[in-house]
């Protein structure tokens, strides 16, 4: 029988047949009918179904049980059991049961003969000896010759039997549970089904067929083909969540767009000293092409070497030859704070043209690049969140109230703070979080107050303070969708199906 589909005519023929065939008897057996047309058992279905939706036809599922007849069943049919054969094979004056065993067939014959007692092993010599006069009565063959005449029903050798028991047990044929439908007429029945019409045409219109023509009813409760569209990562859910609550906050979204950055604003403008480790070829991703950047504002960049170099603005500095071509290298940004400088030095030229301060609270959400050692928690580029008030008379009460209000919206309640030491804040502050699942204090976050070092050079007034605070996205993402690797959360080995069934991340 091809394995091919139908085609229409096929089908057709199928449902005429099983139509009549319901006109001539009360009920018909899906499988039987199939085996009857020589068609697959699932390709019937699909007209059953056909028909009962249109009320043709009634079905209930039936479970049959039959007879499959194995290879060596059928081997046995057509050459006999093998204890049959063994007796052949025994000459008149006996046989060593070695000799006998050097043949598998004979072999497997051997205890089924000894138990039908048609052989029997002499004591005095040890020989296996015929005890049976004539030919023996194969009742196994002509058992399972019967049962394969029948069709392999089940009442053609009953499996509580004691043959049956002795086919199962010596895996000559097996036990079949075969699911059909037995079919009845329908409500609608009829010995031939006319072909609703799906679609309204323009011919039809034209000629007027449409007035005459039986259509299909349209179900508009169904749900349709579902939408294959784009996901967002567990990672941009997080972010989403992140950057609405902070928006809720009156927080204004910095410009993010520049990976390449230059040493200046990535650590010279943060009075962070040229000979600081951060800034060694193994924690940054230097460029080799362009591997300078432009030069910021002259009178700007003086400000900055100087403070570096003597110090000022009450500041001692570090004391060190400050190089304009050092601060010249291209980088990839080893934080958003970057940015953040910026966006301050634009706030005190606002300030220096104008004479007027206007309090900005930014925060920024996108990728950093550090030459990291990978492993299970580490990445070479990770997302972090950042944000900054900039406003007068800021204080560390102000950011640890900032912090509590920002992480109470994440769900994150217990906080606890530690003093830290960043080269462009002081005071400074690690963020540590209760995790429950862990249940231990995580680190999870790191904040300050801007040195007056890092502002003074922009052209901010003196009593103009800048809080910050930042976090990566990756770390809250990990405990929110309980992943333990966070190579299994960025990167090629995601697993793409992961983007469709995470959760949106509520907080």
């Amino acid at each position: 029988m091809s394995s091919e589909a139908p085609r229409a005519h096929d089908l057709e023929s199928l449902e005429a047949e099983l139509l009549k065939a319901l006109s001539e008897v009360e009920a018909v057996d899906s499988g039987e009918f199939a085996q009857r047309m020589g068609a697959e058992h699932q390709v019937v279905v699909g007209v059953i179904k056909s028909l009962e939706a249109d009320e043709f036809v009634t079905s209930e599922v039936v479970t049959n049980t039959s007879w499959e007849l194995l290879e060596a069943g059928l081997e046995v049919i057509e050459k006999g059991s093998p204890e049959a054969n063994l007796l052949s094979h025994i000459p008149e004056g006996g046989i060593e049961l070695a000799e006998l065993r050097k043949d598998p067939a004979r072999a497997r014959g051997f205890p089924f003969a000894m138990q039908n007692k048609w052989i029997a092993k002499d004591k005095a010599s040890g020989l296996i000896m015929r005890v049976l006069d004539g030919e023996p009565h194969d009742v196994l063959r002509e058992e399972l010759a019967r049962l394969r005449d029948s069709g392999c029903v089940l009442e053609a050798l009953p499996e509580k039997s004691d043959v049956g028991k002795q086919v199962l047990r010596r895996k000559l044929a097996r036990l079949v549970k075969r699911k059909s439908f037995m079919l009845r007429r329908g409500a609608a029945y009829a010995p031939q089904r006319k072909k609703k019409m799906a679609d309204l045409t323009r011919g039809m219109l034209e000629d007027g067929s449409w007035a005459t023509t039986e259509f299909k009813e349209y179900n508009f409760r169904a749900l349709g083909q579902p939408v294959s569209g784009g996901y967002l990562h567990p990672l941009l859910k997080v972010r989403t969540e992140f950057r609405k609550f902070l928006l809720e906050m009156g927080f204004e979204e910095m410009p993010t767009n520049r990976f390449v950055e230059s040493s200046f604003w990535n650590f010279d403008a943060l009075f962070q000293p040229q000979s600081h480790p951060a800034r060694d070829a193994h924690d940054t991703f230097f460029i080799k092409e362009p591997a300078t950047a432009s030069a910021p504002p002259a009178d700007y960049m003086e400000r900055v070497k100087g403070v570096h170099s003597h110090g000022g603005y009450g500041s001692r500095g570090y004391g060190y030859d400050w190089k304009e071509e050092e601060a010249a290298k291209n980088l990839l940004r080893t934080h958003t704070t970057a940015v953040s400088a910026r966006m301050l030095y634009a706030l005190g030229e606002e300030y220096r043209r104008t004479g007027v301060f206007t309090p900005k609270k930014y925060f920024s959400i996108d990728r950093v690049f550090r030459n990291e050692t990978l492993d299970a928690t580490h990445l070479a580029e990770f997302h972090q969140v950042e944000f900054l008030v900039a406003d007068r008379n800021m204080s560390l009460g102000n950011l640890i109230g900032l912090l509590e209000t920002f992480f109470n919206k994440i769900g994150i309640t217990n906080l606890r703070f530690k003093p830290a030491y960043n080269p462009y804040t002081e005071p400074s502050m690690e963020v540590f979080g209760f995790h429950p699942d862990l249940n231990k204090w995580t680190e999870i976050g790191n904040s300050g107050v801007f040195r007056p070092e890092m502002l003074l050079p922009m052209g901010l007034p003196e009593d103009v303070s800048v809080i910050a605070g930042g976090l990566s996205v990756e770390r809250p993402t990990m405990i929110k969708y309980r992943i333990k690797n966070i190579r299994d959360l960025f990167g090629h080995k995601v697993d793409i199906a992961m983007t469709r069934s995470a959760p949106v991340a509520r907080y």
